[in-house]
């Protein structure tokens, strides 16, 4: 009777929990019974109103086998939910869905590593489902927050914390590829998701024992065994999680790996982090670069304080970066990484000089270590800077350069970012020390159609400033910046070296004609580079390279820029240079003057052999001739020796020694050379800032003397001298001049000796010199009664140029001293 009873009760069932009954055999050994689960799929496909609660009634059994810890029938049942959602594919799926996640997540909950996994590898099948249409309550925040924590498995197991990584890992992977792509859906790139995710693929990422063999763009896994390496797994998925970043996201998807960085302190060593973001920046779309440029950024604005090697780290992370986005889209953020840079930069060397200055008197070895860990920040902003600029393509490129020199600290200019009057004299040097050589890094390769393009006005001007000039290190790096600029042709490489080329031809030099706009150039702006090599040549901390770099600055002027106007001057800059060793109003050093002497040997050797000119290269080569029998120390090859015998003293009467204006005028003038201007000796522009710098001024004063002899009597001289100043000369020409305008005067004096030709200044200041003789002469017949002696001279002397004479009335006139 009972047994009837319980037939009678089981055929009163709902026909789907009996068909759900009989997939079960009795030994959960025996499996799922294939017949019976055929019969159940073929009715949830016919019936797909009964999904919902075939789902719940296979949950319900589920969660009762797992309290009892029947993991057979567990399994059976997962088993069966994994067909049933493979074969139906229909709207009602969707409650069917919220059972069957529902069972994954007790799956989960369960501390079994078996089952975690068994409910991981379900998940991960339904995740590769594409559903008809979005549901728009369903939310994996469980899922995200229990794989995150299976990825950080502590299993004293080893095979047990590897199987649940991976599975925590493969679970992350299904949560982002089924929420990913629909917008519609709970996003999983939010901030409390992205904040369990990142860190838990890069903590399985750190295992990983070849850092290098993941730095490239991704590469799909060959075999098995590299699936089973939690390290490569993590790696994939999260390349896969930044392949579908977007624009609106990328920074949700970036920010959580600075934080896990810092919070492991792997900033120092970085290869991690550097490896990191090489995989994002591979792994994102090129469009998106900046947004990670700007990360970095931030973070190493938010990480000023911290200790330098951490900074260093960051800056490292950040030239890995730039260097890959370089080759793509760098987007808005150009003049942001150099401002940012050049910030911190400043920051370094405040950091370093306040360290110095507070241990001063007391060597210690953590400052000397703490100093060289500032230099290492240093060296890498540098690289980053130059590294940037260098891979930006041309149009971009001069307008960095002009950024840089405008933060270059320079006497008489101010700089939003590098103010020198808080840097102090040190700070300052090192600043400019390290602009320069980032500058000369982005100048490298940089290939200008015209040379104003290269060296345009507001660029050359600071970049040949005096203030550049205080230090031999400052002026070889100006003279290889201006090496990158004007070298079109790549000849520099064969003119390394100062030395007597036999032959120039073989140097296979290559060079095209001149253009019209690089003879306007020099017509403008050829007097200052000539006036920057002519105080070069005269500075005594030069040694053997300073020597080296102003041969060639001259070699490729030749080669680039020279008509035959620019040769004639070439030639008087080389004469004045002669000039310099031989009269010696500097007091040089006997090196320096031989150095100097050498510089000359060697240019005018290379350039009569380029304009080839017979007789030209027959002086040339006597002297050079006459110079190795008799005086080698006027060679490069001897004077640059290790060890070489210096003269006592140089005589101005060995002519044959020398270089004369004379014979070049000569022979030049035979080839049809325009000469005239050889015959007028090369004299230095003078610019507002060599006074205001604290260098020796080129014209120290214009001194107006009128020398006024009594009688006959030639040996009697007058004692009395009367000096009379500039203001009071000022108020008797003219009581109503303002002091601004004498200022803007004097600028439009300056500008146009630094631009206008030779002749026409020379003829100017004919014209006004002897305007002023006039001028003053009524002047003092006015103020000061002279005797009136026939035999009154008045003289005007401008720099070093001083004809003496017995002065009986002297003014000092400094403002006319462009005159």
């Amino acid at each position: 009777l009972s047994a009837g009873v319980c037939c009678c009760c089981a055929a009163l069932r709902p026909r789907y929990k009996r068909l759900v009954d009989n997939i079960f055999p009795e030994d959960p050994k025996d499996g799922l019974v294939k017949a019976d689960m055929e019969k159940l799929t073929f009715y949830a496909v016919s019936a797909p109103e009964k999904l919902d609660r075939i789902g719940a009634y296979l949950a319900e059994r589920l969660s009762r086998d797992v309290v009892r810890h029947r993991y057979g029938y567990v399994l059976i049942a997962m088993e069966a939910l994994d067909q049933l959602l493979m074969a139906c594919h229909s709207q009602s799926i969707k409650p069917f869905v919220e059972s069957f996640l529902h069972m994954v997540a007790k799956l989960l909950e369960s501390g079994e590593p078996k089952l975690q996994v068994l409910g991981t590898n379900s998940f991960v099948k339904f995740a590769n489902i594409e559903e008809d249409t979005p549901s728009y309550h369903r939310r994996y925040d469980f899922f995200v927050s229990r794989f995150s924590a299976m990825c950080h498995s502590c299993d004293q197991d080893p095979e047990v914390q590897t199987e649940i990584r991976i599975a925590g890992i493969r679970g992350i992977q299904g949560v982002v590829r089924k929420t990913v792509n629909d917008e519609l859906r709970a996003t999983i790139w939010e901030p409390q998701h992205m904040d369990k995710i990142v860190p838990s693929l890069l903590f399985n990422m750190q295992k990983i024992e070849d850092v290098e063999s993941r730095t490239g763009p991704q590469s799909s896994p060959t075999g098995g065994v590299k699936e089973e390496n939690p390290s490569v797994l993590a790696e994939n998925c999260f390349r896969e999680l930044l392949g579908r970043a977007t624009y609106g996201n990328m920074n949700n998807a970036v920010r959580p790996v600075f934080a896990h960085l810092d919070h492991h302190k792997l900033w120092d060593p970085n290869e991690f982090a550097v490896s990191c973001f090489k995989i994002i920046m591979y792994s994102i779309q090129a469009q998106y670069s900046h947004h990670v440029i700007q990360e970095i950024l931030g973070h190493l604005d938010v990480r000023k304080r911290d200790s330098p090697r951490v900074r260093a780290g960051i800056i490292q992370v950040l030239l890995e970066a730039v260097a890959i986005a370089a080759k793509g889209s760098i987007g808005p953020t150009v003049l942001e990484v150099f401002n940012t840079l050049l910030k911190h930069l400043r920051i370094s060397v405040d950091l370093e000089l306040g360290d110095r200055r507070s241990s001063a008197g007391s060597a210690t070895l953590s400052t000397s270590s703490k100093e060289s860990d500032e230099r290492i920040v240093q060296n890498a902003i540098i690289q980053t800077i130059g590294f940037f600029g260098s891979n930006l393509p041309d149009y971009q490129r001069s307008e960095i350069m002009m950024f840089i020199m405008s933060k270059v600290p320079v006497l008489g200019t101010t700089s939003q970012t590098l103010d020198p009057s808080h840097l102090g004299d040190l700070g300052t040097r090192r600043i400019q020390i390290m602009l320069l050589r980032s500058l000369l890094m982005v100048t490298s390769g940089y290939k200008a159609t015209t040379i104003s393009n290269a060296l345009p006005a507001p660029f050359l001007d600071p970049l040949l400033s005096p203030s550049l000039m205080e230090d031999s290190e400052l002026r070889q790096l100006v003279l290889e910046i201006l090496h990158n600029l004007i070298d079109r042709h790549d000849n520099r490489a064969k003119l390394r070296g100062i030395r007597i080329i036999p032959d120039v031809s073989d140097l296979k030099i290559k060079r095209d004609k001149i253009s019209r706009q690089d003879v306007s150039f020099m017509k403008k702006h050829g007097q200052q580079l000539y006036r920057h090599i002519y105080l070069g040549c005269k500075e005594e901390d030069n040694v053997q390279k300073n020597f080296e770099l102003l041969f060639t600055s001259l070699a490729l002027t030749t080669i680039e820029l020279a008509n035959e106007e620019v040769v004639i001057d070439l030639i008087r800059l080389a004469i004045a240079l002669q000039d310099i060793a031989i009269i010696n109003e500097d007091n040089l050093p006997m090196f320096n003057r031989c150095g100097v002497m050498a510089l000359v040997a060697a240019y005018l050797n290379f350039l009569s052999q380029m304009i080839a000119v017979p007789a030209f290269c027959q002086h040339v080569s006597k002297v050079i001739e006459t110079r190795s029998v008799e005086a080698s120390y006027f060679l490069p090859e001897t004077i640059f020796k290790d060890k070489c015998d210096l003269p006592k003293s140089l005589e101005k009467d060995e002519t044959d020694l020398f270089f004369l204006t004379n014979k070049i005028a000569e022979s030049l003038g035979g080839s049809g050379y325009s000469v005239e201007r050889l015959s007028v000796p090369y004299v230095p522009q003078v610019t507002d800032e060599d006074r205001l710098s604290r260098r020796k001024s080129i014209v120290d004063t214009v001194s107006l003397q009128v020398d006024i002899l009594p009688g006959n009597n030639t040996e009697d001289k007058v004692d009395n001298t009367e000096e009379i100043t500039f203001e009071a000369l000022k108020k008797a020409i003219d009581n109503n001049g303002l002091e601004e305008q004498e200022k803007e005067k004097r600028r439009l004096v300056i500008e146009k000796f630094q631009k206008a030709p030779f002749e026409e200044i020379a003829a100017q200041c004919e014209t006004k010199a002897n305007l002023l003789h006039d001028r003053l002469a009524q002047i003092l017949e006015l103020t000061i009664r002279p005797p009136p002696s026939p035999s009154g001279t008045m003289t005007i002397t401008a720099g070093h140029a001083h004809y003496h004479s017995v002065p009986v009335y002297e003014m000092k006139f400094p403002d006319l001293c462009v005159y």
